[in-house]
């Protein structure tokens, strides 16, 4: 095993974890404020067709980018409405969009491309970090990305930083913990829920547009292929903090770009096992075998003054 094939595993794998850490840099806010939004798989779908549409449409990937991102929030307003004015079982409300976002980009999607349509999409640019790409064996695999990764990166430490410094990272925390504490200090709990589940909403088109026109180029019919649930599971993995979240992500990518890496090296491993082993890892992080688990108090609790 050389360093270039170990350089192109890297990269791959970056390219992997990309949306899951787009998605889930939003789902984790969403979940610190008390809401499960189970739907990030519907708007990933949704936001990596609008995202495509709209890129083909005007022939600029980054408008296909705002539409696909901006799109999204009436998903993201549904689903806060559901969740927290109605006060609806999360994981079912969010189960519901999600097929209701499949339906509705697949015949969306046959009526615009056609049914068998492979049309190229225009896509984002790839950038490098000045300096870092002319790095000899890696500077191109590893660090010649599409600009989002980068742009997701600085989103994700700017929310690090709010949500720990910050008066309104504090709110968010208690009001994932003892809502009626924040309730009685005078702060809005739906206020502060509907803007996390919105976040939640952006980010996951997002991730969706990362797919269709920052990787593939393309829309196909239930692309995002649960990427959206293993966002979900990259928390859990992470036990609701951000750096582990993001290792979670990364790991989840390596283990998806095994299935394109290891033929090249001559370990031929069935496809189906390599498929599903970033689902494996999901599945032991939500059975809790990898530790303890400390959720949110009020995660997915309903509030009511």
């Amino acid at each position: 095993m050389n360093a270039e094939f170990v350089a192109v595993f890297v990269g791959s794998s970056i390219r992997f974890a990309a949306p899951l850490m787009l998605a889930s840099t939003g789902e984790l806010i969403s979940e610190r404020a008390g809401v499960l939004n189970m739907s990030v798989e519907g708007m990933m779908l949704s936001g990596a067709f609008l995202g495509a549409a709209g890129a083909w449409a005007t022939g600029n990937a980054a408008l296909g980018l705002a539409i696909g991102m901006l799109v999204v929030l009436p998903i993201a307003l549904l689903q806060a409405f559901l969740s927290v004015t109605l006060r609806a079982n999360q994981i079912v409300t969010g189960i519901g969009i999600n097929i209701l976002a499949l339906g509705a980009t697949t015949l969306a999607y046959r009526e615009l491309f056609g049914e068998r349509s492979s049309a190229v999409i225009p896509g984002l640019a790839r950038w490098s970090p000045p300096g870092l790409g002319a790095i000899p064996v890696i500077g191109e695999p590893v660090f010649h990305q599409v600009w989002l990764v980068y742009l997701g990166l600085a989103i994700l430490l700017a929310t690090s930083l709010v949500m720990r410094r910050t008066a309104l990272g504090v709110a968010l925390h208690a009001v994932g913990a003892a809502p009626r504490s924040v309730d009685q200090s005078g702060l809005s709990v739906t206020r502060l829920r509907y803007g996390a589940v919105l976040f939640s909403g952006v980010m996951s088109g997002a991730a969706g547009c990362f797919i269709s026109i920052g990787d593939i180029h393309t829309f196909t019919e239930g692309m995002t292929g649960g990427a959206g649930y293993l966002a979900i599971a990259a928390i859990i993995f992470g036990n609701w903090k951000i750096g582990r979240t993001v290792g979670a992500c990364l790991l989840f990518g390596a283990a998806s770009a095994l299935q394109f890496q290891l033929p090249l090296i001559g370990v031929h491993v069935p496809t189906a096992l390599l498929v599903m082993l970033p689902y494996l890892l999901a599945l032991i992080a939500v059975a809790g075998l990898i530790g303890r688990q400390t959720a949110p108090l009020a995660l997915t609790q309903p509030f009511r003054r």
